[in-house]
């Protein structure tokens, strides 16, 4: 999970896996699989960041070389 921030200042953690794609329109929105759309304080290279250092958390990484 990586940890990110609501526009309220809410802080919640976001499953990676359920992202279909991120957009700058200007804020950072989040387009889930689902459908839901989820707007957050962060930079879309902070959250890209956040996701590539989960997967290396996890070993992701390691299926993919």
């Amino acid at each position: 999970m990586i940890n990110l921030t609501r526009l309220n200042g809410e802080e919640f953690w976001l499953n990676p896996h359920h992202i279909e794609y991120i957009e700058k329109t200007p804020d950072t929105s989040i387009a889930l699989l689902s459908g839901k759309r989820i707007t957050v304080l962060e930079a879309v290279h902070t959250v890209i960041d956040r996701i590539v250092e989960y997967r290396r958390l996890i070993g992701a990484f390691k299926n993919e070389e």
